[in-house]
């Protein structure tokens, strides 16, 4: 959350940003919304307000010459700018928007999420714009009649941990300019944010002999376990020897049941870093390294621990818990 601009310094800026917070508070939280004239606002823009004046201006001009074409062009441009506010009332009156939650990420990076746009009514809809609240980074788009359309917003959360996505707005100038028609939403939809791994990579921990294995000594996995073999179709591309492929031209696998012998812990105190949140990095390099190389792993935190396994679903457990850390 934004921090409040401070109150003697910026009064005015503190009142405002205030009053925004508590009219955004008061938005319920949905991931769909339908436009009405309960949540669709309408304010002159600066070439609104332009208008206005020069309006007023040929309307005195006209009265006090008493011309008759003052009259008429005065009052033809009034009821032009009547009608485009009408219009453009319309282009967002009856909207139904809906949106589709982003998948999760790594600190550092922007949630993409896709907002779809859903007109029922028979003529095109123009000049639609959506962003996230307070950015300039907007994603224009017209609706055809009883059409859909869809845009893509980014979000950059600030720090690992789970999100609420930020207030939306919507906005048209259509078809003057003279007015900004807009609507503000507040998405239920949350992101999950993992760790931004450690870059480089530190190498992996020694993994541990499984109990009534052959192997009962400790053997490192430091990015190429032990046990290689000739290539068989049908193994995995990430049992493949690359780098021994580039250099002899001969592909080699590492042999999975020598793998599969070896369970590797990820233990938050032996990451040989005292900042936590430099340990939460390394370790989520460490799981994806280990996810990459197929291995079986678990995952021991200070408050928690989860046991060895592996798949996708063992590696977003174990993102998850160091997201939430």
């Amino acid at each position: 959350m934004n921090l409040l601009p401070h109150p003697l310094r910026h009064p005015l800026a503190h009142v405002q940003a205030r009053l925004t917070r508590w009219w955004q508070h008061r938005l319920p939280l949905s991931d769909s919304v339908t436009l009405t004239q309960r949540n669709v606002y309408i304010l002159p823009t600066r070439a609104g307000f332009m208008l206005g004046l020069t309006l007023l201006v040929l309307l005195v001009a006209a009265i006090n010459y008493q011309l008759n074409l003052g009259y008429l062009l005065t009052f033809l441009l009034a009821g032009s700018a009547l009608v485009g506010m009408h219009v453009g009332h319309g282009t967002l009156h009856g909207l139904s928007l809906n949106l589709t939650a982003p998948e999760a990420i790594h600190a550092g990076a922007k949630a993409i999420f896709s907002v779809h746009l859903h007109n029922t009514r028979k003529r095109t809809r123009y000049g639609i714009g959506l962003a996230v609240l307070d950015t300039r980074q907007w994603a224009w788009t017209d609706v055809a009649g009883q059409a859909s359309s869809t845009v893509q917003l980014a979000y950059l959360p600030e720090r690992r941990g789970v999100h609420r996505l930020p207030t939306l707005t919507a906005e048209t100038h259509f078809p003057l300019g003279t007015f900004r028609v807009w609507t503000l939403w507040r998405p239920a939809a949350q992101v999950l944010v993992y760790p931004a791994p450690e870059v480089p990579a530190a190498p992996l921990p020694a993994g541990q002999a499984h109990e009534g294995s052959a192997h009962a000594s400790a053997t490192s996995v430091q990015g190429e376990p032990d046990g290689l073999r000739a290539y068989r179709r049908g193994d995995a591309l990430k049992t493949i020897v690359w780098k021994k492929a580039a250099k002899t031209g001969e592909l080699v696998s590492r042999d999975s049941q020598i793998l599969q012998q070896q369970t590797l812990w990820l233990d938050q105190q032996q990451t040989g870093l005292n900042q936590p949140e430099a340990q939460l990095s390394r370790l989520c390099a460490w799981v994806l390294q280990a996810d990459q190389l197929g291995l079986i792993y678990g995952l021991r935190l200070k408050h928690q621990e989860i046991a060895p396994a592996s798949g996708l679903v063992h590696q977003q457990r174990c993102l998850r818990a160091l997201a939430l850390a």
